[in-house]
């Protein structure tokens, strides 16, 4: 898809409060240093690039990301978020803990992943996007057949995606997305398997708010080879 074709957006508002005068510098000269080009392999801004590569698609406020990337230095992981004061927040964690492995990606996250190299993602995660609750807002959920259809492509055999909802709506409908897909096998066992947060699992600012209708859910995911 051409970049001048704008897909129906998945997201709402990108702006918020002021940002503070430290967060403002780091937007204005910090994050031209760690973003991803708008052209060419989206890999390139890792420079002497790793061998492994995550992402994550909608950040909030980065506690998820900075967690990830400190407890993972050789990873390349790619922070993808719009909203102007979550990506502050954490360019605000990576400069506090000095981490030297995260660039980000501030447009939407479809744009990046088609610029993507096949089975170049090792890991995947997807936490609590915007649900677009109504009924009539539905089609603007990130997960839709198409999308699948490029993670599948960016990603490796046996690679894992997680995704994260309290919505119960589209914690039903994004599983059937994924089952009906046939490139993504469920690892669940037992309702715990996804009832309970994972070992590995970040809890955020956002997800202790309990905005949701139903306690989060967590469904892991394995790339099945084609």
């Amino acid at each position: 898809m051409d970049r001048q074709d704008t897909p129906i957006r998945t997201f709402g508002r990108t702006g918020g409060r002021p940002l503070s005068a430290r967060q403002q510098r780091l937007i204005d000269e910090r994050l031209p240093q760690v973003a991803i080009p708008v052209e060419g392999n989206p890999l390139s801004a890792f420079g002497d690039r790793p061998d492994r590569f995550w992402l994550e698609v909608g950040f909030g406020g980065g506690e998820h990301v900075a967690a990830q990337a400190k407890a993972n230095p050789d990873v390349g992981y790619i922070a993808c978020e719009v909203f102007v004061e979550g990506v502050a927040k954490c360019l605000t964690a990576v400069e506090e803990d000095g981490l030297t492995n995260v660039r980000f990606w501030t447009e939407d996250a479809r744009q990046l992943i088609e610029h993507l190299p096949d089975a170049c993602l090792e890991r995947v995660f997807i936490l609590f996007p915007d649900p677009w609750p109504k009924k009539k807002h539905h089609k603007r959920r990130l997960i839709q057949p198409d999308f699948l259809d490029e993670l599948a492509r960016v990603m490796k055999p046996d690679a894992e995606l997680r995704f994260a909802t309290d919505v119960r709506s589209y914690a039903d409908e994004a599983l059937a997305k994924f089952l009906a897909h046939g490139r993504f096998v469920w690892l669940a066992e037992k309702a715990d398997d996804w009832r309970t947060p994972p070992e590995d699992h970040v809890r955020t600012r956002y997800e202790s708010k309990n905005l949701g209708d139903i306690a989060p859910v967590f469904y892991d995911f394995r790339a099945a080879p084609i």
